[in-house]
């Protein structure tokens, strides 16, 4: 009836290393968009506002 001796230092160590692990995946979950995601969204969100300002029946220019 022996016990597995454990290295308290070692232990609390691993101990917070997956602690912060599980609140990195959180976070990842949370807030993490790739760059690509980020990049497609911006130019579609700039196709959409060109479309919308190429559809106006009056522009904003004094020219004409």
């Amino acid at each position: 009836m022996s016990a597995e001796i454990v290295n308290l230092r070692q232990f609390r160590k691993k101990q917070a290393r997956s602690e912060k692990e599980a609140q990195a995946e959180q976070n990842r979950i949370s807030f993490g968009r790739t760059k690509a995601e980020k990049q497609l969204t911006r130019s579609m969100n700039e196709k959409a506002d060109k479309t919308h300002r190429d559809g106006r029946l009056e522009t904003d220019d004094d020219g004409a």
